[in-house]
């Protein structure tokens, strides 16, 4: 008698060279992502907002963002990953379509690139003496920012919204290596969008798409405004968060105004990044060392500690009606024997702020920033595919990386909304494993279409549940 062969030292099967029949997906639970889409009436919304001009009998502008959101959340990072999921019968069933192609969704990638906005901001920019500037996005583009806005509103609705809105506003490099690409302030080439959170919600309110070579402290308060405009109606109070980049004279009066123009009335409470200008850091060198008051110790051993800064700078911001800012400033302080990188034991740093506030509640409110704008451009540019332009034609990556934050506000609402509340927190990564590469297979009885899904019965009831807090109209197409 032959001995056995060890389990691990085999395949226990030999591969059928014959494609399996039928209308099945490894990647079902990606009927989500269509489901909250259309639930949230975004097909309307595009249809209402985004003005290009397709053939007639091709798709529609909304089946395009629809396939751009499948594919981001599915993995794919460039339009040519399309084609893979085009082959995917069960996908195209569970969708009602045969996805576009990559060619396709190209072209109308190309709608939202205007060369003659880009060459008049060029223009413009070149007679100043400048080599930056940032173009005027043409109708299909702001367009789409109203669709992300109303999309924002929906969410807020229908997941829970809180009745505060805390602003988070923060510029990210995406390194790119396509001739059009420009050089960033780390020398890096690539892109340099300008992004506005929600941080209560965790959902992008607004985006500004930059070339790389444009700084990030390069006219801030189109973006802020924007993301403000896209909050729901009602809420109680507003508060925004910004880097030094922030600290810009118009964004500051804008803020400071209770009657400002294209934005909320009353108070804003802000904390921003103070730039180290040569008076402000003499105001800083000057603070008495038994001012300084210890906020808390890191874990490795370096103190946090503030002081108030008495500091009154020269600035058109200061005017005469508004009373004057408060500039806190930050002192970290290492270990006695320790240094940091620039050989030097302390370091300092400062805010602005027209909050009244303790000056350690307000610093450590305005630190809360990194952990969510941070998070959410982490996951644009690794989780979905925003950290790889399609293309060298500026309005087309503008399209890419807008579809690329409306996505990542439908991944939020399907965290906020799935019964289990393990995956409220849960990176993509975690959700393709747990949610979206599940087995599904379209099946037809008599006149019903069902999609039967290779999962557990709770797993199964839990995907129930999402569907039905998302309602839509469900009936056979086929």
């Amino acid at each position: 008698m032959r001995p056995q062969t060890p389990l691990l030292s085999k395949t226990p099967f030999a591969i059928d060279p014959r494609p399996v029949k039928g209308a099945t997906s490894a990647r079902a639970g990606l009927a989500a992502v269509s489901r909250v889409y259309r639930s949230l009436k975004l097909p309307s919304m595009i249809e209402a907002n985004v003005p290009v001009k397709l053939r007639r009998r091709g798709f529609e502008a909304a089946q395009y963002v629809e396939s751009l959101a499948v594919l981001h959340v599915a993995g794919g990072d460039c339009v040519q990953d399309l084609e893979q999921l085009r082959e995917d019968e069960g996908l195209n069933k569970i969708l009602g379509y045969a996805m576009p192609s990559a060619r396709a969704t190209g072209e109308f990638l190309d709608h939202f690139h205007d060369p003659q906005r880009v060459q008049a901001a060029r223009d413009r920019a070149h007679g100043q003496g400048q080599l930056a500037f940032i173009p005027e996005e043409n109708e299909p583009l702001q367009g789409l920012q109203r669709v992300q806005a109303g999309a924002v509103r929906a969410i807020s609705r229908m997941a829970g919204a809180v009745d505060s809105a805390t602003v988070d506003q923060d510029a990210t490099i995406i390194e790119s290596y396509k001739a059009s690409a420009h050089a960033t302030y780390d020398g890096r080439r690539g892109y340099q969008p300008l992004l506005a959170i929600w941080a209560e919600m965790g959902l992008v309110l607004a985006d500004e798409f930059r070339d790389g070579n444009v700084p990030a402290a390069m006219a801030p308060l189109k973006c802020a405004q924007a993301a403000f405009a896209a909050l729901p109606a009602g809420l109680k109070a507003y508060y925004f968060r910004g880097d030094s980049a922030c600290h810009e004279q118009h964004l500051l009066d804008w803020l400071r105004n209770a009657q400002r123009a294209q934005g909320p009335q009353g108070f804003i409470g802000f904390a921003i990044s103070a730039r180290m200008v040569e008076d402000l850091a003499r105001a800083v060198a000057a603070i008495g060392e038994r001012r300084w008051r210890t906020i808390n110790t890191e874990p490795d051993g370096t103190q946090r500690q503030w002081a108030e800064v008495d500091f009154v700078p020269a600035e058109h911001s200061e005017k005469k009606d508004i009373q004057p800012l408060r500039y806190l400033a930050l002192r970290l302080v290492k270990p006695q024997g320790e240094l940091f990188a620039d050989g030097t034991n302390r370091q300092h740093f400062a805010v602005v702020t027209n909050r009244p506030e303790d000056g350690a509640f307000i610093l450590n409110w305005h630190r809360l920033k990194a952990g969510t704008i941070e998070h959410t451009h982490e996951e644009l540019k690794n989780g979905l595919g925003a950290g790889r332009m399609p293309s060298n034609r500026f309005g087309a990556n503008a399209a890419w990386f807008r579809i690329a934050c409306l996505t990542l506000n439908l991944v939020e609402a399907i965290r906020r909304c799935w019964p289990d509340e393990s995956l409220r927190t849960a990176k993509l990564k975690k959700l393709r494993f747990v949610l979206f590469s599940v087995t599904g297979r379209i099946v037809r009885d008599r006149r019903k279409i069902s999609l039967r899904l290779g999962a557990s019965r709770q797993w199964i009831e839990q995907f129930r549940q999402l569907f039905d807090r998302f309602p839509l109209t469900t009936r056979s197409t086929g």
